[in-house]
């Protein structure tokens, strides 16, 4: 955790903040999949609305993300126009607590912006847009300055947001803007626009990396890539060019300051549950606007918003906001994305000479020669018993949240479902078994097909998957009794050597698994290296406050009186790698293709790169080697 998080949340409190911008009403429509009457006019099938609910959005939502962090003052300014929207905009607004009084209402030729989002079967399926032709008059402009004035004469930053196509029409409006700009220059004003940034100045800039370099003339869509790399020329080209300084969002891989004391860079966070990106921009923009008045650091302001963005996007289905309890919960036990670019391009991989033991971090090279304690684990990394517990995994996820229409689902639905479990499942990876039921429980509720009162609990879907999972893994053991396998068979190649090998040199061993506990000491002692554990054997308790693979580490770590490098992690998940990663231990990632059991599988060896691998082994077939470079 960055410990100067409480005293930036505390300073937040006497901070006086605006906020100007697009106000829009978000509109949601949870539709009935069984639909109304068929209408007699038309004698076409009406839709059912089963709930509905308004939140702000556009500015509306930068301005509830400024006030979940709890302000001095918050004014708002902005044009509504003067219709059922704009009411209820009003009234969510009022009930914010916040200082309205810079909204304008024009009556005529403006509608308030109101999208609304309808959702069928867990999926968006149409937005309908209002106020996309809306001219704001002159005397509408004319008091949007007046109070722009007010606001940059009391509060010490303001947020200058812009998200509507067409919405600055007017070039004079722009201009008094800028001479207002101009007049206020030493304020901070944090300018986030989707269409006009180029035609304001004396403006901090907080950009998405596509915009980075939209504004140094490259041609580029949201779908093009950028290394990070260029992104931070895009951003150095723009701070030379304004001498303010620039925030530029990457998406999962972070966040980037470019100001007079350079480049501070902040890693997107590793997150296991389900994500909902929608409104994460104004989070960040709040959360920089409010830290930055503050008076903290470019490099702190752009650490407190990457905080504040993975608060807010673990809210499905909402313009989710991020208060400071929530912040500093997550600062307390954020897991970083570690070297994105690395982890999708293979073909930048550096190499161990005449090994395949790719180095990812050759600071790992200065950490090794130290090591007395080794934490292990299982399935996977040693034992492949279980392999192939997506395919039971996936499936069940499926039946869970698709319910009786798991056989009559059309291919619409029935893939936007099964990509939802893909990813999940990939994310996952590592974490106990009923952490994962629990996110399933509620995928279940948010995808709404299944009755609530046929929505099972953690430990009800967690005993389905058990049976089935089990069925798979008693076969294996019956052929492995039977004689019709051996050890070799159902174990990753030179993992029992390895382990015998680090036994020899003195290496404390534990083993550490998401698997239910006295099954993982079922299996090793199957596969007879139970013995070798003297550190203990760990698994899960079925109570995620009595077991973790954190608390077996933290342990381990106290216990011993350990510095960071006298401590490897080995393991196939995210999760060992980034708690050894937290610990300051050596991270060796297992990216075994498991079928096989041996040779790189591509998919692992990217999630463990970003989980924070210092090293990367498809298999222990080269020991010998990976043993002189962690005891030299």
């Amino acid at each position: 955790m960055h410990t100067r998080i409480p005293e930036i949340l505390e300073k937040i409190k006497n901070i006086q903040i605006a906020v100007y911008g697009d106000f829009c009403l978000d509109v949601y429509w949870t539709l009935d999949p069984e639909g109304s009457e068929i209408s007699v006019e038309t004698g076409r099938q009406a839709e059912a609305v089963a709930r509905h609910y308004y939140s702000p959005g556009g500015a509306g939502n930068v301005a509830a993300n400024v006030v979940a962090l709890q302000p001095k003052r918050l004014q708002v300014i902005g044009v509504i126009g003067e219709d059922l929207h704009g009411r209820e905009l009003e009234r969510a607004l009022d009930g914010l607590e916040l200082d309205t009084s810079g909204i304008v209402r024009q009556v005529e030729h403006f509608d308030t912006y109101a999208f609304t989002k309808k959702y069928l079967e867990g999926e968006e399926i149409t937005r309908t847009d209002f106020g996309v032709h809306n001219q704001r008059s002159a005397a509408t402009d004319e008091q949007i300055i007046q109070h722009l004035r007010q606001a940059l004469q009391q509060s010490d930053v303001l947020i200058f947001n812009q998200q509507i196509p067409g919405c600055l029409s007017r070039p004079e409006f722009i201009s008094a803007v800028n001479e207002l700009f101009d007049e206020f220059d030493e304020k901070i004003i944090l300018l986030d626009s989707r269409h006009y940034t180029d035609q304001f100045r004396q403006v901090y800039l907080k950009l998405n990396e596509i915009e980075a370099a939209r504004l140094n003339g490259e041609d580029i869509s949201y779908q093009d890539y950028i290394t990070l790399e260029k992104v931070e020329e895009h951003g150095k080209a723009i701070f030379q060019r304004t001498q303010k300084p620039v925030f530029i969002t990457c998406g999962k891989r972070g966040i980037m300051a470019v100001d007079r004391q350079g480049v501070s860079k902040i890693p997107g966070i590793q997150l296991h549950s389900n994500l909902d990106t929608v409104g994460a921009g104004d989070t960040v923009l709040s959360a920089l606007a409010l830290a930055l008045g503050a008076g903290v650091s470019s490099r702190e302001a752009i650490e407190f918003a990457n905080y504040a963005a993975a608060v807010s996007i673990q809210k499905v289905q909402t313009t989710g906001t991020a208060g400071g309890e929530e912040i500093l919960a997550i600062s307390r036990d954020a897991n970083f994305i570690y070297q994105p670019e690395l982890a999708q391009q293979p073909q930048r991989a550096a190499y161990l000479k005449d090994t395949d033991i790719e180095i990812c971090e050759e600071s790992v090279l200065t950490q090794t020669g130290h090591i007395k304690h080794a934490v292990f684990d299982h399935d996977g990394t040693i034992s492949i018993l279980r392999e192939g517990w997506e395919k039971i995994m996936h499936p069940l996820m499926m039946k869970a949240i698709l319910g009786d229409q798991y056989e009559t689902a059309d291919s619409g639905l029935y893939q936007v479902v099964s990509q939802h479990c893909t990813d999940y499942i990939d994310q996952s990876t590592g974490i106990q078994t009923i952490i994962q039921m629990e996110a399933l429980v509620g995928m279940v509720d948010a995808f709404n097909i299944v009755p609530k009162d046929q929505i099972l609990d953690k430990f009800g879907y967690k005993e389905l998957y058990n049976i089935a999972l089990l069925e798979m893994v008693d076969q294996r053991v019956a052929k492995i009794q039977r004689g019709e396998l051996n050890v070799a068979d159902v174990t990753i190649k030179g993992a029992v050597d390895l382990l015998h090998a680090l036994k020899e040199r003195g290496v404390r061993l534990y083993l550490a698994s998401g698997t239910d506990r006295e099954d993982v000491i079922r299996e090793a002692e199957l596969l007879g290296y139970a013995s070798v554990f003297d550190g203990g054997i760990h698994g899960s308790v079925g109570d995620v406050s009595k077991y973790s693979k954190k608390m077996v580490i933290d342990q381990i770590m106290r216990e011993n009186n350990l510095h960071g490098h006298e401590l490897v992690v080995l393991g196939d998940g995210p999760v060992e790698i980034q708690e050894g990663r937290r610990f300051g231990g050596i991270a060796v990632g297992i990216a075994c293709d498991e079928p096989r059991r041996y040779g790189l599988n591509l998919e692992k060896r990217t999630r463990l790169i970003r989980a924070g691998a210092h090293l990367i082994v498809p298999d222990f077939s080269q020991k010998d080697q990976l043993l002189e470079l962690l005891f030299t």
